[in-house]
């Protein structure tokens, strides 16, 4: 019987993925302050997104759970860090949206000044999920948050949500849009996920990338 090639060989990641969100899951605690947030434990990734890109939405399809993390049809709504346990390996944070908010501008300068915080003194965070909303792709909203990740050296990689509202041909050329957008970007990870919450869609490839990152981030 022949050996498979190393590029014919099923990739372990996916069914680490897999297994990573068929576990255990629970939500931990929201912060408003950093002197609120949990301790380090393990590997931490975190969600950011322009307010309703879906990120709340996405949390739950990965898991498996329609109600993890709340859901609202309000922009601005998540105001804080939400944190999340996933199995006994991974921490993930559901980071406050930005672009829009319907909330008071104190308020949205707070929610700034946590961000800005958390991705400055977190040093178990591996990455840093940006969801975009592929019917709409980069925005001029997203580039002070790309700004801020690539100069505080914070590794990021690009999802699109809402993938089912495109034809392929649209998303293909999303896809090529933004990764042409990124690709100066020092702190960008080159690959783009592709997600659908309401279909599922993508939701294997993002399992497999975290569940990658883990791997990599524990070889060290």
């Amino acid at each position: 019987m022949t050996d498979l090639s190393a590029s014919e060989k099923p990739d372990p990641h996916i069914e680490e993925g897999r297994l990573l969100f068929a576990g255990e899951c629970s939500f931990i605690k929201g912060a408003v302050a950093m002197d609120g947030v949990p301790e380090n434990d393990g590997v931490e990734i975190a969600l950011a997104g322009r307010s309703n890109v879906g990120k709340s939405s996405l949390v739950n399809s990965l898991t498996g759970r329609k109600t993890l993390a709340k859901v609202s049809n309000t922009p601005g709504r998540t105001q804080e860090l939400n944190f999340f346990r996933i199995g006994t390996r991974l921490t993930l944070v559901d980071m406050p949206g930005y672009g829009f908010a319907s909330a008071p501008a104190p308020k949205v300068r707070a929610w700034t000044k946590l961000v800005l915080e958390y991705l400055r003194a977190r040093p178990n965070l591996g990455r840093v999920y940006v969801l975009i909303d592929s019917r709409h792709g980069l925005k001029n909203t997203d580039t002070p948050v790309l700004d801020l990740l690539d100069k505080t050296a914070v590794s990021y990689q690009i999802v699109l949500t809402k993938t089912d509202q495109l034809k392929p041909a649209e998303l293909d050329a999303r896809i090529a849009e933004v990764k042409a957008g990124i690709a100066r970007r020092p702190a960008a990870y080159p690959d783009v996920i592709a997600t659908s919450s309401r279909e599922g869609t993508g939701l294997t490839d993002l399992k497999t990338a975290i569940a990658r990152l883990i791997a990599e981030r524990n070889a060290y």
